[in-house]
């Protein structure tokens, strides 16, 4: 107890500083999201199980910080180290829990703008998610973090006032858990993002941020943590890893290559239209020539007036019966 207090006082302002950087950083890429998805009034675009894992990974995450022993000790502390102290110590609770609140407020958002009537998408997005989630799935999504979030907690609190010598076993089932869930969480995204070929309300300033930042979150804790607390900081670095491939792929799709599969095609060309080198020579105005504006607006449309006439009017100047007329048979 007393080793670990001694660590609280022996933190400095350098880790305190890098501390609070890292949780501004969760908050302002946590942020973006937020706002993707309010400022096009949809979620489209955001796979619900990602959204699933992702919250349930997050509760268990949670849950696994604030049962380790370790933490619990920096807490006991608190007592005996000064409050800048504390708090330095206690930034790594804070920087878990404000990514938890964030993501559940990303699965608010995700319910509460799911398939909006009135939500800002163009209409080439909308055909490109022909297999758009049910409501029904949306809800089950919900549900499912709800329940599994208080299951964390009620364990939890269980053990603490229980059993708490059991707290350092559950603490490290959560982590396994936690880490499990984060390996498959953005499988699902991954695909989604590849079949609609576009990010949608996936904020790619937010992945921008947090996959350099999940590495450096990861090394944050396992400064503060050791080894011991593997099940706490290695979540990050699966997640890091996953997010660079959603993240290179949303840069793909939303800023492709000249003469990419995906770049947009160049609208239609009107073929050429090869004017005439020889003067034409009619007698006098004709039914075409006398309006050529009720024929035709462009040059090419009055040409093509003007050669109907010139025919017609070769035609009526030939006698029927004679060769080459309209009433010649073609023989003799």
């Amino acid at each position: 107890m007393e080793d670990r207090c001694q660590l609280l006082r022996d933190g400095g302002f350098t880790n305190f500083f890098i501390s609070i950087l890292i949780l501004l950083g969760i908050l302002l890429s946590y942020v973006t999201q937020h706002y993707r998805i309010i400022s096009r009034g949809s979620s489209e675009g955001i796979s619900p199980y990602f959204v699933l894992l992702g919250v349930t990974s997050a509760n268990a995450q949670f849950g696994n910080i604030l049962s380790l022993p370790a933490s619990r000790a920096d807490v006991a502390c608190c007592k005996e180290v000064s409050p800048f102290e504390c708090t330095a110590g206690l930034l790594g609770i804070a920087q878990i829990g404000t990514q938890w609140v964030c993501f559940a407020t990303i699965l608010v958002l995700f319910l509460v703008f799911f398939r909006r009537d009135d939500a800002d998408l163009a209409e080439e997005e909308l055909e490109r998610d022909p297999d758009q989630p049910s409501w029904k799935t949306a809800l089950t999504v919900g549900g499912i973090c709800v329940v599994h979030g208080l299951f964390v907690v009620i364990i939890s609190a269980a053990l603490a006032f229980g059993a708490p010598a059991y707290l350092g076993v559950w603490a490290n089932i959560l982590g396994v858990m936690a880490a499990t869930l984060a390996a498959v969480q953005y499988i699902p995204q991954i695909w989604t993002t590849y079949k609609l070929k576009h990010a949608g309300s996936l904020s790619i300033l937010m992945m921008t941020i947090q996959t350099p930042g999940g590495l450096l979150f990861a090394a944050s804790l396992a400064a503060r943590l050791g080894w011991a607390g593997w099940s706490s900081w290695g979540v990050y670095v699966l997640t890091a890893f996953m997010q660079g491939i959603v993240l290179t792929m949303a840069i793909r799709y939303e800023w492709p290559r000249d003469g990419g599969p995906h770049s947009p095609s160049p609208p239609p060309q009107r073929p050429p239209y090869n004017r005439r080198t020889t003067p034409r020579v009619l007698p006098s105005p004709g039914p075409y020539s006398a309006h050529l504006h009720a024929y035709g607006e462009t040059q090419e449309e009055i040409e093509h007036a003007l050669d109907r006439e010139s025919v017609q009017g070769l035609g009526e100047n030939q006698p029927l019966l004679a060769p080459g007329g309209i009433g010649s048979s073609g023989t003799r």
